[in-house]
């Protein structure tokens, strides 16, 4: 199936999407206009192990999964080029069986020989490995057509979340390829649902329906179109006017902006993202602050003097979601939640002024020299910086919003804004005070609580900024990955969030949205808060995208 273009003549980007409406409207066919990323020109790079100048729709779209694990939904198994998946009972074999009769874009045979080549791809040029599967594989065999064999270096049940999303690619065309690691892939032969490129030019491409899909019955949009923006104002002119079908853009008042401007059509939804919290140097060289910082009085008292509904309502516009859990799991991973972790532990997470000052005061804290801000028991001053970067006007005002707090408990700190890459760095090398940070998050809470907490991180990433150190809780994270048994992982997990409560090494306030518009005059079967079917999202990186693609339905004309 081919939908030519090449004769349409298009005045500007942001008249593309009116033009595709009107054609979809036709009923000719059905054109879906998103928007998985904001930039300044689109790259023609269809290689799937790129990750810098890779179209945004490649991975996917075209490129199919083995398996989607629907974090919204627990990690759910949602099969997609594999039918299964099995561990041998050592766990150090996984095994996977593709569907039977799969077809590559090109009609040629998809079969375990593309898995295992694509695998060995990545092991011999290191530079594709994006997903960093391979220093933890020991080998990758193939056992029949559509079954194959990972083997591991030791039990780790996580790494099937990268393994899933190494791109597997047809040997009989990138075989032949010297260098896949500058190859832009210009045949682009995929696997997903859509791997037509019929148009594309800096300013605009569209990337149509696959002719040999295996799921081509659950696929109900012939193309999706993406116009080149660059901007959050642009995105909102061209969604204000109704141009933009899925998409995700920070949009101000967006009841008044975006949803006013079509009530019965423009919708939002904004569910938990990643984490955001405030991290203490643990290793700062200050006496007062590493007197200070590595007091858990001192760290539950700075807790309490977090306004956490302001910095969501005020510094957010009301966009982000609180996070006053006591572990800092968050909403979007409630399903883990420990009530008793909350049951003994929830009061250090309420805004409680007063209980601040009563916990400094009871651990020895007291304005000895009488300038209105307290000395550690030790007779330390203490005096920091909060670090955020510039420009990141609602984590300032966050920030601003927790130098209020601490400041009426006593605590001397300010806010500095560094550069982001200045800022990254101190986080990194541990040359910094206090700072706001985030962590990116996994399907299940122990990838970011291992990215954030676990000593192994410490220097080699910013998500580990506090240099927190606990054996106990790295013992407990590393034995979270030793089973597959749902109740042993829930029983551990349980375990992890009394170790991090009980301690409390980072002050977590609130999750950033994830950013999700949509527009149901053209397409209904929208995910939202009423269909809270997965992470809702078009841009690259949630791979949960390709089951709301295949969840929409043109609206009949």
């Amino acid at each position: 199936m081919a939908f030519k273009f090449k004769s349409v003549l298009l005045a500007s980007a942001l008249v593309l999407p009116a033009l595709a409406t009107a054609e979809a409207q036709d009923g000719n066919h059905a054109i879906l206009t998103a928007v998985p990323q904001q930039l300044t020109s689109w790259v023609e790079n269809y290689n799937p192990f790129n990750n810098t100048t890779v179209l945004p729709t490649i991975l996917d779209f075209m490129y199919e999964p083995l398996v989607v694990f629907n974090a919204m939904q627990g990690g759910e198994p949602h099969y997609r080029l594999a039918e299964s998946h099995t561990y041998s009972d050592d766990m150090l074999s996984l095994t996977f069986t593709l569907r039977d009769g799969l077809l590559w874009s090109d009609g040629e045979r998809l079969t375990a020989a593309d898995a295992v080549f694509s695998f060995n791809l990545v092991k011999e040029f290191p530079a594709l490995d994006q997903r960093a599967v391979w220093p933890k594989l020991r080998g990758v065999y193939q056992v029949d057509d559509r079954t194959f064999t990972l083997e591991l270096a030791a039990v780790d049940a996580g790494l099937i979340y990268q393994i899933v999303q190494v791109p597997i690619v047809p040997e009989h065309i990138w075989a032949d390829i010297d260098d896949p690691v500058t190859y832009t892939n210009p045949t682009s032969v995929g696997s997903g649902p859509l791997t037509e490129i019929d148009r594309f030019t800096p300013q605009e491409y569209i990337q149509c329906r696959n002719p040999h899909y295996w799921d081509a019955e659950s696929l109900h949009v012939d193309c999706m179109r993406m116009p080149q923006l660059a901007n959050n104002d642009q995105v909102l002119t061209a969604a204000a006017n109704g141009e933009l079908d899925w998409f995700g853009s920070f949009i101000p008042d967006i009841e008044r902006t975006y949803v006013g401007a079509d009530p019965d059509n423009h919708g939002y939804w904004f569910p938990a993202g990643s984490p955001v919290f405030f991290s203490l140097n643990l290793a700062h060289q200050d006496p007062g602050l590493n007197e200070a910082f590595n007091d858990l009085a001192f760290r539950r008292a700075f807790s309490m003097a977090m306004d956490r509904q302001a910095m969501v309502d005020i510094a957010g516009y009301g966009y982000p979601t609180v996070n006053d859990y006591p572990s800092g799991l968050g909403r979007a991973y409630h399903s883990w939640n420990n009530p008793e972790v909350e049951a003994q532990y929830g009061k250090y997470t309420e805004f409680n002024i007063d209980g601040a000052k009563s916990e400094l005061e009871a651990a020895g804290y007291a304005d000895t020299n009488g300038d209105g801000f307290i000395e550690s028991p030790g007779g330390h001053p203490i005096r920091f910086n909060i670090i955020v970067p510039n420009g990141w006007t609602d984590w300032v005002n966050t920030v601003q919003l927790a130098v209020e707090g601490l400041n009426e408990i006593g605590i001397d700190a300010t806010v500095a804004t560094p550069e982001s890459p200045a800022w990254t760095d101190a986080l990194i090398a541990g040359d910094y005070d206090a700072a706001i940070n985030s962590v990116t998050t996994g399907v299940s809470p122990h990838y970011f609580l291992d990215q954030s907490l676990h000593s192994r991180h410490i220097g080699q990433s910013r998500f580990q900024s506090a240099r927190y150190a606990n054996p106990a809780l790295d013992a407990a994270l590393d034995s979270f990955n030793s089973t597959v048994d749902p109740e042993e992982q829930t029983e551990i997990m349980n375990e992890i969030q009394m170790l991090i409560a009980a301690d409390m090494p980072l002050i977590n306030v609130f999750n950033n949205p994830l950013w999700y518009e949509y527009n149901t005059s053209r397409f209904t079967g929208f995910f939202n808060a009423d269909n809270p079917v997965a992470r809702p999202v078009v841009y690259a990186g949630v791979p949960e995208r390709l089951l709301h693609l295949l969840s929409l339905r043109p609206v009949a004309q």
